[in-house]
């Protein structure tokens, strides 16, 4: 039975790693097609809903960073390794490839420094590519 419960719990924290890695990749990717779709005239570029999100995702993120918070995705992806007796990343191939892409070993302040780099440059973009109702 536990190992049962292990292999949910790791099943599980590999699918969080897998939302994470789309969330991250949905905020570079929603930057690069805003201002590629800007130039090639993508009308859904400039959806309010789109932007409103991606706004609000990248948001998120720099107030973490400089309050000092862990992503809340990170903190359950690790307690529910932590319960399946996991203690490092040595795991599936999904999961050893997905952290190799999301997890790197700097400072602090590189982090805050490129998120909120990153999201002054999509505050930025909302005012270059307007969005549209």
């Amino acid at each position: 039975m536990k190992v049962l419960n292990d292999q949910f719990f790791l099943l599980f924290a590999d699918l969080l790693l897998v939302i994470h890695v789309l969330l991250v990749a949905f905020v570079i990717l929603g930057l690069l097609a805003t201002f590629v779709g800007y130039f090639l005239q993508w009308r859904w570029v400039r959806n309010v809903w789109f932007r409103l999100v991606h706004l609000i995702v990248i948001g998120i993120v720099v107030i973490q960073s400089w309050l000092g918070v862990l992503c809340p995705l990170t903190a359950w992806e690790m307690a529910l390794r932590r319960k399946a007796d996991q203690a490092g990343y040595e795991g599936s191939f999904i999961q050893h490839w997905l952290q190799s892409l999301l997890y790197y070993n700097a400072p602090d302040w590189v982090f805050i420094f490129a998120y909120t780099l990153f999201g002054a440059l999509v505050l930025v973009s909302w005012f270059l590519v307007r969005p549209k109702r």
